[in-house]
């Protein structure tokens, strides 16, 4: 490389760890109570619960990759890829009842300052980084909290990321919520992924 040539940016994809909730008391609050009832359930200790994004860069930009709430409708300049339904699918009618895919350029993700042990390094293979951003138009949008893709546990934002690092080809057998905590939905992902398949992704539209 010459002295008038500029280096490329630095390339891959990060996984961050966030606890669930995390800048609102409202859904942190509800996360323990549902860990608390499936702890008992399942007759084990409670664990902290983590939901993950992705950040990943490529010569082209900086992408978050995040599964959110939907905010004020529509809007391209946020990344949004697709929505889904939560609960219920006949509830995703209604704005407050729907979730939104982003792959956010030059995004953000919101209270990345409380995240634990990360940013996590998955790849730094520039072909592999482009491959996920690619397979983000491709993410399956069932029903959030249910299990419509019988995949034995219930679909979340967990399930998109960890859908998103096995369709790209990414070894997910070392990636782990931190220590002592739980990432609910991340296996549904996973078993998805390798199906090779998944429900038909329902474009984004404006409410």
């Amino acid at each position: 490389m010459t002295s008038t040539e500029a280096p490329l940016p630095d390339t891959g994809v990060d996984l961050y760890w966030l606890p669930l909730g995390a800048g609102g008391s409202f859904v942190r609050l509800n996360g323990r109570v549902f860990e608390w009832g499936a702890a008992l359930l399942a007759r084990r200790e409670r664990c902290e619960l983590y939901h993950s994004g992705l950040e990943v860069r490529v010569p082209e930009g900086r992408f978050v990759i995040e599964v959110t709430p939907i905010r004020s409708g529509y809007s391209p300049e946020r990344g949004v890829i697709a929505e889904g339904p939560v609960g219920a699918r006949p509830a995703g009618r209604l704005r407050l009842f729907r979730y939104e895919v982003r792959c956010w350029r030059d995004g953000v993700i919101p209270d990345v300052e409380e995240a634990v042990d990360s940013p996590r390094r998955l790849t730094s293979d520039l072909p592999a980084a482009r491959l996920l951003l690619e397979q983000v138009a491709h993410v399956p949008t069932p029903v959030w909290g249910r299990d419509e893709l019988r995949a034995g546990e219930m679909w979340n934002s967990n399930s998109v990321i960890s859908w998103l690092i096995v369709r790209s080809g990414l070894a997910i057998e070392s990636v782990a919520p931190p220590a002592g905590g739980r990432a609910p939905g991340w296996d549904a992902g996973i078993v998805v992924a390798q199906r090779g398949g998944g429900a038909p992704i329902r474009p984004a539209r404006a409410p």
